[in-house]
C-alpha cells in the first residue's frame, strides 16, 4: 500500500481549498483499506475519507493524518436482482446509472447529492425527500480491527448523520431498490436535476449545502436570504446570490474566508431568529465555529 506525504487537498476537494495532508493513501480493496488503517493506528494518526470532496472543509493549514481516496474494487457498482451494491468510494451519479440501467427506482433523489456511497451512508446523505436511511440494506465498515456489516439501524442513520466514528471507513454499500422501468427513472432525474439547476449554483466550486436545516419554518437557505446574506463576500470566498446556504469560491478563496462566512451567517441568524445552525459540511484539520453562546 503506498503512501504518500504532502498531497494538497485542494484540488481534491469541490470547494478547490485546503492545505496537504500528512499521509495519503488510495485503497483498492478491502485489504488494502485495512493495510492503510493499520498504518494510520500505529501511528495515531487520525483518518478522513475524502469521497469526491463534496461536503469537506480543509483548513488551509492541511490536516495532520492519513486522508483517503477509495478506488479500484472500492469504487466499483453492481447490480443483484434488487440490489444495487456501491463500492464506498463510487460517485452516485455511477451508481445510480447502473440502477437505472438495471430498472431498480429508489435512488433517483441521489442525483441532488455530488458525493460517493461511502460519504452519503456517513452523513445519512438525502435530498428530495430520500435519504440513505430509507433504502440502505447494510455497510461494510472498516477499521483498523477489522471488517463488518452494519444495518441502517446499526450506522444510527438519522437526519445528516450517523454513528460512524473516525478511523471507521464504509468500503461497500448495499441499497435495497425496487423495479421501475428506465424510463421513468430518467424522467424523475431529469425533472430533479432541472429542479436543482435552477435553485442550487450547480456551476460554481462549492462544498454543497453548509448549514443543515434547522427546527423552523424557515429552511437554512431561507434563513440566510433573509438576513440579506445572498451574495455577501469574505476575500475570495462569498454566500452564493442564487442560493444562500452555499458558500462559493469566487476568486482563489481560502478555507479561512469560507469560515469567516459561516461565523458571520450563524451569527444572524443567531440574532434574528434566535437559531444556532449547525454546520453540515464536514470539517477536516481542527476547523471549529465560535461559540454563539459565549
Amino acid at each position: 500500500m503506498k503512501i504518500d506525504e504532502g498531497v494538497r487537498l485542494s484540488r481534491l476537494t469541490t470547494l478547490g481549498t485546503g492545505g496537504p495532508a500528512l499521509a495519503f493513501a488510495r485503497p483498492e480493496t478491502v485489504d488494502e483499506l485495512q493495510e492503510a488503517l493499520g498504518f494510520a493506528r500505529e501511528r495515531g494518526l487520525p483518518v478522513a475519507a475524502l469521497g469526491l470532496g463534496s461536503n469537506l472543509l480543509v483548513a488551509d493549514r492541511g490536516f495532520e493524518g492519513l486522508a483517503l481516496k477509495l478506488g479500484g474494487d472500492l469504487a466499483q457498482v453492481d447490480v443483484r436482482e434488487e440490489l444495487l451494491v456501491a463500492g464506498g468510494g463510487a460517485p452516485n451519479a455511477v451508481a445510480l446509472h447502473r440502477a437505472r440501467a438495471a430498472g431498480l427506482g429508489g435512488f433517483e433523489f441521489a442525483c441532488a447529492i455530488p458525493g460517493t456511497a461511502g460519504g452519503g451512508a456517513w452523513m445519512n446523505a438525502g435530498a428530495y425527500g430520500g435519504d440513505w436511511a430509507g433504502i440502505l440494506e447494510r455497510a461494510l465498515v472498516v477499521d483498523g480491527d477489522g471488517a463488518e456489516w452494519r444495518t441502517a439501524a446499526e450506522l444510527g442513520l438519522r437526519y445528516r448523520h450517523s454513528d460512524l466514528e473516525h478511523g471507521q471507513v464504509v468500503a461497500r454499500v448495499e441499497f435495497r431498490l425496487s423495479p421501475r422501468p428506465s424510463a421513468e427513472i430518467k424522467a424523475l432525474v431529469a425533472d430533479l436535476q432541472a429542479q436543482r439547476k435552477a435553485a442550487q449554483p450547480t456551476n460554481k466550486r462549492t462544498c454543497g449545502s453548509v448549514f443543515k436545516n434547522p427546527d423552523h419554518e424557515l429552511s437554512a437557505g431561507r434563513m440566510l436570504e433573509a438576513c440579506g446574506l445572498k451574495g455577501h463576500r469574505v476575500g475570495g470566498a462569498q454566500i452564493s446570490p442564487r442560493h444562500a446556504n452555499f458558500i462559493e469560491n469566487a476568486d482563489d478563496a481560502r478555507s479561512a474566508d469560507a469560515i469567516d462566512l459561516m461565523t458571520e451567517a450563524r451569527r444572524r441568524a443567531w440574532e434574528q431568529f434566535g437559531v444556532e445552525l449547525q454546520h453540515e459540511v464536514e470539517f477536516l484539520g481542527g476547523i471549529e465555529l465560535p461559540s454563539l453562546s459565549g
